[in-house]
Order: structure tokens, then C-alpha cells, then sequence
């Protein structure tokens, strides 16, 4: 397996009220994009569920450079109805967010997790502090 140091959090940007599912997420990326496949490893939407795009494997096309030695995990949300940045997780997507970190740093022990906008401060991505918020896991 290739040697993984990041898992990095993102949000598709998709207003409160409007819905950006799975496969409409996979379809642009694919389509509009000109990605082989979905950018990310993990896509949760606002249900909770939480949806494997590529392996752990391949990878992925969601943090200009950083892919290489990276996780991609995006949430369905991150702005407000109005269109402003915010932290729209539900508590489900809270729930399922929590349990695959626990879950990935089970099997990558050594990986930091930070949100988008860690890495590119000129994002606003997750629209929240992942790294305080999951640094102590």
C-alpha cells in the first residue's frame, strides 16, 4: 500500500437545503472535471451514510499536492443557505465523520488529520477547525 501521512476533511460546498448526493458528486467529478473516478476515498452525505469512492489504494484527486500520500473525505454541505461558509454537518454526519476517523487511524496510525484549508489557506474548506477538533484522536 502506498504510504499515507494525511487524511485531509473537505466539504462539497453545497448550500443547506440543496442536495449534492453520491453519485451527482461522482458524475461531475467525472464529467465536468475530467477525473477517472469520484476525487475522494470517502463522501458522507447528510444522512450519515458514508460512501466509498476510491480505494485506499489509488489515489486520490481532492488537495493539489498532496493526493499522493493522502485520504480524501468529503461531507455533502459546508454553506449556508445563503451561500456563506459554514459548518452545516448534521449530527449523523457528525456520527459517521467520527467513526471512520477512528476507523482509518486504526489502520494508519501515523497519519495527521487536517481539513482542506490547512493545507491551502486561500479555502475556506471544511468550514470548520478539523485539526482541533480531531487532533486528539
Amino acid at each position: 500500500m502506498r504510504k499515507i501521512t494525511l487524511i485531509i476533511i473537505h466539504c462539497s460546498a453545497t448550500p443547506e437545503g440543496r442536495n449534492l448526493d453520491f453519485e451527482t458528486c461522482r458524475h461531475d467529478h467525472i464529467h465536468h472535471r475530467g477525473f477517472k473516478d469520484i476525487g475522494y476515498h470517502f463522501y458522507i452525505t447528510r444522512d450519515g451514510g458514508i460512501h466509498r469512492g476510491r480505494t485506499l489504494e489509488r489515489i486520490g484527486a481532492h488537495c493539489k499536492n498532496h493526493n499522493r500520500h493522502s485520504v480524501g473525505i468529503c461531507y455533502e454541505g459546508g454553506l449556508s443557505a445563503g451561500g456563506i461558509p459554514a459548518d452545516t454537518r448534521t449530527l449523523e454526519q457528525k456520527a459517521a465523520l467520527l467513526a471512520l476517523l477512528r476507523e482509518l487511524r486504526a489502520v494508519l496510525p501515523e497519519a495527521i488529520i487536517v481539513g482542506h484549508r490547512d493545507l491551502n489557506p486561500q479555502k475556506g474548506c471544511p468550514c470548520f477547525d478539523a485539526v482541533k477538533e480531531y487532533g486528539g484522536l
